[in-house]
């Protein structure tokens, strides 16, 4: 009998709790929410304070856009990982936290897949190939040649290990046999400022950060590392045409929330983001930086973290490096 009492009052417990969570996603949101860039400002926060404004619109809550830089974007990622799932702490998560960093760290503070509930791909932005405007190389086939003359005659600087500018240069490597020297900086801005000064000879750089110095003439493209050429720069061609058959590289953004979020709340938050990225107002500021819109369900986004988990880690065993 005290057996049969105990596993009634388990039952009545897991009973409550379901409600309980039913009841809180249903009167969600009641306060402000965290949405962690886990890189500095002037580089991937630009989507997430594009986008923050209309979603705080359609939720009757406003969105909080806080950076939380360090560990390639590892810090961030944790700090969401380890909050509580109830939809007021979410991530802007990229190819490098949820793809690359797994491969590169021995010791990662969460687990790309089960540490995190997948929301919504929000968008992709191209790298493009900038460098230094006084550097000799004014095509791919010339970059390649002069980084041939010596192992390391080349330097070429990233916003940390593991981001996508130091995965696209890895994959260049390993697909051209040349090496490179990897300078890292805190953040996307500064990698490119660095080129702007010649400290570096170049940058596999995110296009929102490198745009107006590329139109200033501060830096000099030469290639995208797209499949396709970008209708903003129909005369700059891709990587892959200059030289370097099949390389592609895309760095996509998307919304997690931490795993065990309860779905009544993914799912919101999956309908008012996709809704902003429609928005014709919000689409054109996003484009007009650089931005591929994407989208999808969540469903959509745990394959994509998947198929680019086995990806990525081909090219940092490949290129051997290791951020720890």
């Amino acid at each position: 009998m005290n057996r049969l009492t105990m596993c009634l009052r388990v039952l009545c417990l897991a009973l409550m709790c379901a409600w309980c969570g039913v009841v809180s996603a249903q009167n969600w949101p009641s306060k402000p929410i965290r949405w962690i860039v886990p890189y500095g400002p002037g580089s991937t926060d630009i989507l997430a304070r594009i986008l923050a404004p209309k979603v705080s619109a359609a939720l009757g809550q406003q969105i909080v856009v806080e950076n939380r830089p360090g560990a390639g974007g590892g810090v961030g990622s944790e700090f969401v990982a380890k909050s509580a799932p109830d939809g007021y702490t979410v991530l802007l998560g990229a190819a490098a936290t949820h793809a690359v960093n797994p491969a590169l760290f021995s010791k990662l503070g969460y687990d790309a897949q089960k540490d995190f509930a997948p929301v919504i791909n929000l968008a992709s932005i191209p790298n493009v190939v900038i460098v230094y405007p006084g550097f000799a190389a004014k095509n791919m086939s010339e970059l390649i040649a002069a980084a041939k003359t010596k192992a390391g005659a080349l330097m070429y600087s990233s916003n940390g290990p593991g981001t996508s500018q130091h995965m696209s240069a890895a994959l260049f490597e390993m697909l051209t046999g040349v090496s490179m020297v990897h300078v890292p900086y805190k953040g996307s801005s500064e990698g490119v400022v660095a080129v702007t000064r010649g400290d570096v000879n170049l940058m596999f750089a995110n296009l929102p950060p490198a745009l107006a110095l590329i139109k200033d003439g501060r830096v000099r493209p030469i290639a995208v590392t797209t499949a396709q050429r970008l209708p903003a720069f129909p005369d700059l061609p891709t990587v892959a045409e200059s030289g370097v058959p099949g390389f592609e590289v895309s760095t996509w953004f998307a919304l997690f929330a931490p795993a065990g979020t309860p779905e009544p709340i993914v799912q919101r938050l999956n309908r008012e983001f996709a809704a902003a990225l429609v928005d014709a107002d919000t689409r054109d500021k996003l484009i007009a930086q650089g931005f591929i819109i994407n989208g999808g369900s969540p469903q959509d986004l745990a394959k994509l973290v998947a198929s680019e988990l086995v990806k990525w880690a081909r090219v940092v065993k490949a290129s051997g490096a290791k951020a720890d």
